[in-house]
This record gives structure tokens, C-alpha cells and sequence, in this order.
């Protein structure tokens, strides 16, 4: 069948699992609330939850798309959080949306320039990417450290509290952030020359520089693109805690990043990719992770449970099992246990 074999369907199956499993664990799970005008629940919190991650996945997905990787998504997200915040507590009125709006813009420009960093050493001097973005992985932290003066910064702010626990419409602000993101990044890879352009690099860099793309144009752009989404991503979680974690913000979000990628069905060598895929991908880790939690899992074997659960969907996901069963379901066996070929019978 044509639907075993496209990209989406296993990463929507192990979704659609999860939710199964939670709702019969707690019926409660599907449950809704609305509030003073907001929508409470399980559902919604994994909405809100999953922003960061969805963000920092859609710039790894289009990095991934060029045959790259980019491990400093993490590194970004700390020190975009301690640049705001450190704005945010210089200033004696902390609570003026100014002052806030100034604080997320420098944020922002910050992680731009360390994704042009990444694009530089990766697309201009031919760094291996892995080892190119592992340099800004390592420093990355130091630096948030740096401009924290070592400690954690904590300040009090309604306006920037509001970005991840303010709600607009009923819905959590921070999920229509990454909904604007998703928007944007389809609109740009989808709707123009763009996606194209990034898949033709991902399949045959020398082909396509010598068809007249600007490869090196495209790479730096993806670096970028994920480095300004990394910033925003590291926003969004100190804005959720009120405090600029150097050590704890954004750690091993690189991993889950590039699993959701891989679970949405986007090859790691480059080329087509899958921005559906990837938004699957994220609601699969968040759900899996809301289980983990209220199985109880100690959080010591969480990890083990959680490669568990993925190392069956990425075997089911495999080209190897998904031709297996797509030769399965040509073939038919009737009572008497001969076997025939549909294709051939008509």
C-alpha cells in the first residue's frame, strides 16, 4: 500500500499511540478545561511545553536538509536567555514593555550572529559541521556564564513572564509563537525557490554550485535561520522559569532536536525533508515525555525508557521494515494456504 510507504505515517501512528496509551492510563488526559477565557489540560500544556523544542527543531531541519548538524542550538538558547534577562535586570524599570521588547531583540541578534558564526566556519572555511557547531557547543555555555558574572540571574517581570505563561485567544502565548514559526518556515521553504534550492544542496552540493546555486548562500542562511531560531527558543524557556540557567538551559535539547527531525522522516544525509514530519516528531517527544512523568519513571531511567520507546519506532520506521510490510499487504493468503499475488490474480 502507498500509505505504508510515505514518510508520515509511522511518525502519525506512534502519536496517535501515545494519546491512546494516556487516555486509557487517565481518561482525563483528552480533557479540556476553559478558565477566565484560557484552555487548560494535558493537551495544552504539551501544546505549550513542546514551543521551545519545536522551534530549535524546525532550524535543525532545515540545517539537516543541507548534509549538516548543528549541536550548539543548546549553547544558543543560553546565552539568548542570559542576554535578555541581564538587559532586562540593568534596567530599573524591568517591568516596561520597552525595556522587554529592547531585551528580546538584543537576544535575538546575539543568537543571529552565533548562527552566522556556525555558517561561517561550516559553508566559507569547510568545516565539518559537527565539529564546526561542537566548538560553539563547548564555549557556548562559558559565555552565558560570562555574562551572567557566573551566577544564575532571576528577575521579575510581568511583560516577559507573559511570553511563555501568558495566554491570547484562550491559547498559550508561547504556542502561537511556535505556530508563527511553523507558518514562516513553510511559507519560506515551501512556497518558494527556497526549499528547493535547500534540497538540491542537501542531495548534491558540487552538482548544484555547478547548476549555479549559491550553495555556500544557502548553508550560511540555514545556520543562521537555526542559530535566530535557537534565541528565540532560549527566550521562550527563561521566560518560563524567570531565570538565566547558563547550565541547565537548553541542555541536550540538540538531541531531542535532532530526533524529532529523524522521527518526522527527514534522512540525515541531506536533501528532501519534511517540516510535517518534524512538527509530528516534536508532539511525539513531548507526549512520550508528559508519560514518562506520570508513569513515575524515576528520572535516572527515564532516559533508558525514552531510548527504548524510540529505537522501536525508528525499527518501524526503518526502509528495511517498511518494505517487509509493504510486501505483506500485496499478498494474501487464503484458506488453503496458497499464497497469491494480488497483482498477478487480476
Amino acid at each position: 500500500m502507498k500509505l505504508l510507504r510515505h514518510r508520515l505515517v509511522w511518525a502519525v501512528a506512534a502519536l496517535v499511540t501515545l494519546i491512546v496509551v494516556n487516555t486509557i492510563s487517565r481518561p482525563t488526559f483528552l480533557s479540556i478545561t476553559l478558565q477566565d477565557g484560557e484552555l487548560y489540560g494535558s493537551l495544552i500544556d504539551i501544546l505549550r511545553n513542546s514551543a521551545p523544542l519545536m522551534l530549535v527543531a524546525l532550524g535543525m531541519t532545515v540545517v539537516i536538509a543541507t548534509r549538516g548538524i548543528d549541536l550548539s542550538v543548546g549553547a544558543i538558547m543560553a546565552v539568548s536567555g542570559a542576554v535578555a534577562l541581564t538587559v532586562i535586570e540593568a534596567s530599573p524599570t524591568p517591568d516596561n514593555l520597552g525595556v522587554v521588547l529592547v531585551a528580546i531583540a538584543v537576544a535575538a541578534l546575539v543568537s543571529l550572529v552565533l548562527g552566522a558564526w556556525n555558517g561561517l566556519l561550516v559553508a566559507v572555511l569547510g568545516i565539518q559541521p559537527i565539529i564546526a557547531t561542537l566548538v560553539l557547543m563547548l564555549a557556548g555555555r562559558g559565555i552565558a556564564l560570562l555574562i551572567t558574572g557566573g551566577f544564575i540571574t532571576t528577575i521579575n517581570s510581568e511583560p516577559y513572564q507573559f511570553i511563555s505563561q501568558g495566554y491570547v485567544l484562550g491559547l498559550p502565548f508561547a504556542f502561537l509563537v511556535s505556530i508563527a514559526a511553523i507558518v514562516v518556515v513553510a511559507l519560506i521553504e515551501r512556497r518558494t525557490a527556497l526549499g528547493m534550492l535547500t534540497e538540491a544542496v542537501g542531495i548534491n552540493p558540487e552538482a548544484s554550485r555547478l547548476a549555479g546555486v549559491r550553495s555556500r548562500g544557502i548553508v550560511w542562511g540555514a545556520y543562521i535561520a537555526s542559530g535566530l531560531l535557537a534565541g528565540i527558543a532560549g527566550i521562550l524557556y527563561s521566560s518560563n522559569i524567570m531565570a538565566a540557567d547558563a547550565n541547565a538551559a537548553g541542555l541536550y535539547i540538540e538531541l531531542d532536536a535532532i530526533l524529532a527531525v529523524v522521527l518526522g522522516g527527514t534522512s540525515l544525509a541531506g536533501g528532501k525533508f519534511s517540516l510535517a514530519g518534524t512538527v509530528v516528531g516534536v508532539f511525539t517527544i513531548q507526549t512520550l515525555k508528559s508519560t514518562i512523568t506520570f508513569l513515575g519513571v524515576p528520572p535516572a531511567v527515564s532516559p533508558v525508557f525514552l531510548a527504548a520507546v524510540v529505537v522501536i519506532v525508528v525499527l518501524v520506521q526503518s526502509p528495511r521494515t517498511r518494505s517487509a510490510l509493504a510486501r505483506l499487504t500485496r499478498r494474501r493468503t487464503p484458506a488453503g494456504g496458497a499464497r497469491i499475488d494480488p497483482e498477478a490474480a487480476s
